[in-house]
């Protein structure tokens, strides 16, 4: 059974997404779509796509991008010494100003191996 606050978060996003393209606004429509297709397998691994993401939301210090992307580097067997790689990265290039996005990111993905 998934932690509480994975649960939690993953049940706010499908609500709120839900209700967005419920609206039926085409350009939202067709940005969920290219987010969507931009993430499949293509000539990069859907795992490296997934860490790509995480650093880019990290250095964007986005918590909600954070935990979505931790939660698809972990289904798509990202390991806790390659995630800790990524963690690094993201605090190289967005600096210390992302620590705060690391110590979060930390307590999602020990609670998505609860």
């Amino acid at each position: 059974m998934p932690s509480p606050i994975v649960e939690e978060f993953n049940a706010y996003r499908s609500k709120m997404n839900e209700k967005i393209l419920a609206a039926d606004n085409l350009v939202l429509k067709r940005i969920y779509n290219l987010d969507t297709n931009a993430y499949q397998e293509g000539a990069l691994p859907v795992k490296t796509k997934e860490m790509l993401g995480l650093i880019a939301s990290m250095v964007l210090r986005c918590d909600d991008c954070v935990r979505y992307h931790l939660e698809k580097c972990y289904e798509a067997g990202v390991n806790k010494d390659e995630v800790f790689e990524v963690f690094a990265i993201a605090n190289l290039v967005g600096g210390t100003i992302v620590i705060p996005h690391t110590r979060r990111a930390v307590e999602f993905w020990e609670a998505l191996h609860a």
